[in-house]
């Protein structure tokens, strides 16, 4: 909760400051509902960017998702008629609490996944609508507020990284993506990483568990 009302307010506050006000902040909120795409949003509409524009840039902002989802299979198996908001609602920190933990023994485990991903969502619409309020009232300086979606990012996986033995991931994760930073540059770096990332972690997984199969035997 935290996490999603300060950054939400960032984002109200951003929006605001570039003549858009708190309807503008509900609906992105509500529908939209993706928090670094959001603050890239502010940019495209101020710019008038067109269609065709804003998809692409959504998806390579977003492309992490495909991989989030195809992780997230097993889990959401058997959530029935809730299963196509959880879908929608799966964003970076939800995606982070309910893949660092299961639901506690009394607890439905799909109720339990239901109710993270609203409240998580309710947190982020109440932030940007409270964000936008506050900036319509009150003078604010802007200078850096969209940098705080990246230390979102850091601080999860700061915290991914404490609550987890094994760092190869996202060693093998941070050495793909600097690779691709370099070879790709900083607009076009994104898409190339993530398949990076996932064939030399399954690479690496059918190689772990060989060893394994041959020190069994």
């Amino acid at each position: 909760m935290a996490g999603y009302i300060v950054l939400g307010l960032g984002f109200g506050v951003l929006l605001q400051s570039k003549g858009y006000g708190a309807g503008w902040a509900l609906a992105m909120g509500g529908l939209i509902y993706a928090g670094s795409m959001q603050y890239v949003t502010i940019d495209l509409l101020a710019g008038g960017a067109s269609l065709i524009s804003a998809a692409l840039m959504t998806l390579m902002v977003n492309a992490r998702h495909l991989f989030y989802g195809i992780s997230m299979l097993e889990r959401y198996k058997n959530t029935g008629a809730a299963k196509p908001y959880l879908i929608f609602a799966l964003t970076d920190e939800t995606y982070s609490v309910v893949c660092s933990g299961d639901a506690p023994e009394d607890v439905d485990q799909s109720r339990y996944f239901f109710w993270v991903s609203l409240l998580d969502q309710f947190y982020w619409v109440v932030g940007c609508v409270a964000g936008a309020l506050l900036g319509s009232v009150l003078p604010f300086d802007t200078t850096g507020i969209d940098f705080s979606m990246t230390a979102l990012f850091l601080v999860v996986m700061t915290e991914q990284w404490k609550a987890s033995r094994d760092h190869t991931p996202a060693l093998v994760g941070l050495g793909v993506s600097l690779v691709c930073l370099l070879i790709f540059g900083s607009s076009n770096f994104l898409i190339p990483s993530m398949l990076g990332i996932t064939a030399a972690l399954t690479l690496l997984r059918k190689v772990t568990e060989k060893k394994e199969a041959d020190h069994a035997v």
